[in-house]
């Protein structure tokens, strides 16, 4: 049988634990973080009147993985209106994009141009 003092040091353990009543208790709760999606960022080819039509459809094709018919769409768009949008992308993959287009073109001796712009 259990004594008078430790019967009355378990119930109060009981009634600090159990019924909410003690300062101490609070709720438990959990902030949920929600990743922002990243900006889009569109990636411009410019027009000039140097680099051959055929050299701006190998660029499309091999960086923007753009067919045939795509690529001479996006093509003819670039020479009549003056600039045309190749992709949308994040920052860090327009930028690569970007870069691999203005490099492959200096190293063929174009003057092509590319720029990106947040979408």
């Amino acid at each position: 049988m259990i004594d008078a003092p430790a019967l009355e040091a378990v119930m109060a353990v009981r009634r600090n634990d159990g019924d909410g009543d003690d300062a101490n208790t609070g709720v438990a709760t959990r902030t949920r973080t929600r990743t922002k999606q990243p900006a889009p960022y569109k990636v411009l080819m410019l027009n000039d009147d140097y680099t051959p039509m055929e050299f701006v459809v190998l660029c499309l094709q091999r960086f923007f993985r753009m067919s045939i018919e795509d690529a001479t769409r996006v093509m003819l768009h670039v020479h009549q209106k003056g600039v045309g949008v190749c992709g949308i992308f994040t920052y860090e993959v327009a930028e690569t994009k970007v870069s691999q287009v203005m490099d492959f073109a200096k190293q063929n001796q174009h003057p092509l141009q590319c720029t990106m712009e947040k979408a």
